[in-house]
């Protein structure tokens, strides 16, 4: 997978904008520098490269993926390695969990988070007893952004959704303080409020000594 990686880090940096830069590693507070690249950019070097020097099976997406975000010396490197994982080979499939799971750990911030629960979403549809048990264990475990990943693994699954896998993976967060917790819990009821707005006012009815006022303001906010 030489050519693909070596082609979007090549497209990446031949789109740079050393002025733009600071700027978005400012905004992502982020220790890795940017090229300057906006995301919309990104996807659109990722795609066309992608096209011209497609993974032959899971094996060599794997790779390429992991050759992108652990070798990435610039923060668009891993946002495209995590775009690789939008396309249909990648999609769905229980053998890339460990590799989304290691994005999330090593990504260890929100936007690497967020997108990744993109890829568990498709996952509760494609095998849902199977991911519902990662993700209860990930709810429980002692890693923060696994913990987030498992409150908005649901996201965008509207009537799919599993009210009782979201109920489990909400309860060992109710107690915490941490921002990020409690923005996602807010979050995902928000998201689902939209489909079952029953549902989530009689959620927080029932949980409201134990909700943040973050977590409310958020399910409730367009209630």
């Amino acid at each position: 997978m030489t050519e693909l990686v070596d082609g979007i880090r090549a497209g990446l940096r031949a789109a740079a904008d050393p002025e733009r830069a600071p700027r978005m590693q400012a905004y992502m507070k982020s220790a890795m520098p940017f090229l300057g690249v906006p995301s919309p950019a990104v996807r659109s070097i990722t795609g066309a490269v992608r096209r011209e020097h497609p993974p032959a099976d899971l094996d060599e997406l794997r790779a390429a993926v992991l050759d992108l975000w652990d070798a990435a010396t610039y923060r668009e490197e891993r946002y495209a390695a995590q775009n690789l994982l939008r396309y249909r080979l990648g999609t769905g499939d229980p053998a890339l969990l460990p590799l989304h799971e290691h994005i999330a750990v090593t990504g260890a911030w929100w936007d690497h988070v967020d997108e990744t629960a993109h890829r568990i979403a498709d996952l509760h549809d494609a095998h849902p007893a199977d991911t519902a048990a990662v993700v209860r264990a990930w709810s429980r475990g002692g890693n923060l952004w696994l913990r987030r990943l498992a409150i908005i693994s649901q996201l965008g699954r509207k009537d799919r959704l599993d009210t009782d896998l979201l109920t489990d993976v909400i309860e060992p967060a109710l107690p915490e303080s941490e921002f990020f917790l409690r923005k996602a819990i807010g979050w995902a009821l928000r998201e689902h409020a939209k489909t079952d707005p029953e549902w989530v006012r009689a959620y927080v009815t029932a949980h409201e000594d134990r909700l943040s006022g973050l977590s409310r303001r958020e399910a409730l906010k367009h209630l």
